[in-house]
């Protein structure tokens, strides 16, 4: 009986491309992937370890952190605002919360930077860099970004979160708290109605700065381009699972006296471990969410990274330089990895491999801000048909390892083997990217020359 509704919850969900099935259904079937890919990426364990090594950062970087945030907080005199946030953080641990907020906040009162010296001080940066550093690691994973960003621009970015971060923050919140003490808003609330309308809003505030500060982490942190509606699902997501988990935090597990009486006077630091756990890992699971969300071809399987066949390979790199050929000549949108992706409706990471190997091999360069924009690194009469397909072909032979290395052991399937490499060159035979688009030129566009800048 469960293999049989397996097998038919399983063919409801992936049997059918979404495009063949009904609005509504669609829904439904994409809504019931990602809660599926969400759970299996759970279930493989990888975020569950970057949850882990967060933790771990965090314990290292979490006073140094505050240190700053609250030196720069103390020049604007907005950081008596300080302690209740980073209570509220703390709040799912109960009663506890208050005396962990009190220790760290201690911890950060007695930091005197300049006491700490230039060396001190160096560390005392390099430990809160380390961590914003992980953190977009972690992000960068969960995105399928190769790259973090440069040194130098590491460096601003992150300057700029730690220094303007929290007096945004701070200032909207003694903003808010303001606004709701003027008389006309007092005079407001006094009519029933409206009253019970602020008073609502005023208790989902606390909503709101959660889910806003899970949507710039999402669309800030990352290295690649975030759309905001993805980052926004997620973090509304994040943000219910964050009240949620909290209260049943402090509901089960707080109040239990078990860990008390196995860790003694360390149970407070397990708990406040425990919940760093938590909050960590529900903000990877939201940006999981809106990587979903954002590229949707990633759910078009049940696993989360395929392995594709030759045949697929070659498939794809004939089908992306034709694209990018076409582009050439008749102009055009430029095509990038998403648009190829989504054109060819596979995950962009599979595509990604054909096109750096492609790259590596000189036939496309890489221009655009972002360096995602695929241009042709050679005249297009100048690369074969029979050149592309050899170097999908040998892809993964290195000098040490190839056909020619290897000692002849059967003739006769040496022969056949050069018979059909023969064939296919026979076939091809002067056969290039130019003469595979412009045989398609039935309607006497003008073709553009290609740039002879570009070619050097």
């Amino acid at each position: 009986m469960y293999s049989s509704l397996k097998e038919v919850l399983n063919s409801f969900i992936w049997d059918k491309p979404l495009e063949s099935l009904p609005l509504w259904r669609a829904w439904i079937v994409q809504n019931l992937r990602m809660i599926y890919a969400i759970v299996r990426d759970l279930a493989q364990g990888q975020l569950n370890l970057e949850a882990m090594s967060l933790v771990y950062t965090s314990l290292l970087s979490l006073v140094p952190l505050l240190a700053v945030s609250f030196s720069v907080l103390k020049g604007f005199g907005i950081h008596n605002q300080f302690e209740p946030l980073l209570l509220n953080f703390l709040e799912p641990l109960g009663t506890q919360s208050v005396e962990i907020t009190e220790r760290i906040i201690g911890f950060v009162e007695k930091i005197e930077v300049k006491v700490l010296g230039g060396l001190g001080f160096v560390v005392l940066i390099y430990t809160v860099i380390s961590l914003i550093h992980k953190i977009e690691m972690v992000l960068n994973r969960i995105w399928h970004v190769e790259h973090p960003r440069a040194l130098l621009q590491r460096f601003s970015d992150y300057f700029s979160v730690i220094l303007i971060g929290p007096v945004l923050v701070f200032s909207a919140i003694g903003s808010t708290a303001s606004v709701m003490e003027t008389m006309f808003v007092k005079k407001l609330v006094a009519i029933k109605t409206v009253g019970l309308v602020i008073n609502s809003t005023e208790q989902l505030l606390p909503y709101f700065f959660i889910i806003g500060a899970f949507t710039f982490v999402y669309l800030f942190l990352p290295n690649t381009r975030v759309r905001f509606r993805s980052a926004f699902i997620g973090a509304v997501v994040a943000g219910v699972l964050w009240q949620s988990i909290g209260w049943i935090f402090a509901s089960f597990i707080v109040s239990s006296s078990k860990y008390a009486a196995i860790y003694s006077g360390f149970a407070i630091l397990v708990l406040f471990m425990l919940w760093l756990y938590l909050a960590w890992l529900i903000l990877l699971i939201g940006s999981n969410i809106a990587f979903y969300h954002q590229y949707p071809e990633y759910l078009s399987t049940r696993e989360q990274d395929l392995s594709i066949s030759n045949r697929l390979k070659e498939r794809f790199a004939l089908l992306s330089m034709y694209f990018i050929t076409q582009q050439h000549f008749y102009g055009g949108d430029f095509w990038t990895e998403e648009r190829l992706a989504m054109r060819l409706s596979i995950p962009s990471y599979i595509l990604r491999k054909v096109l750096r190997l492609l790259e590596k091999r000189g036939l496309l360069i890489r221009a655009g801000e972002d360096l995602n924009i695929y241009l042709l690194a050679r005249a297009p009469e100048t690369i074969s048909l029979k050149e592309l397909l050899d170097i999908v072909r040998m892809a993964e032979e290195d000098r040490y390892f190839n056909l020619e290395q290897l000692p002849s052991s059967e003739n006769r399937v040496e022969q056949l083997l050069e018979e059909i490499d023969t064939t296919l060159t026979e076939i091809l035979k002067q056969a290039s990217l130019k003469t595979l688009v412009c045989e398609d030129n039935s309607e006497g566009v003008k073709i553009l020359d290609f740039p002879s800048e570009l070619a050097q």
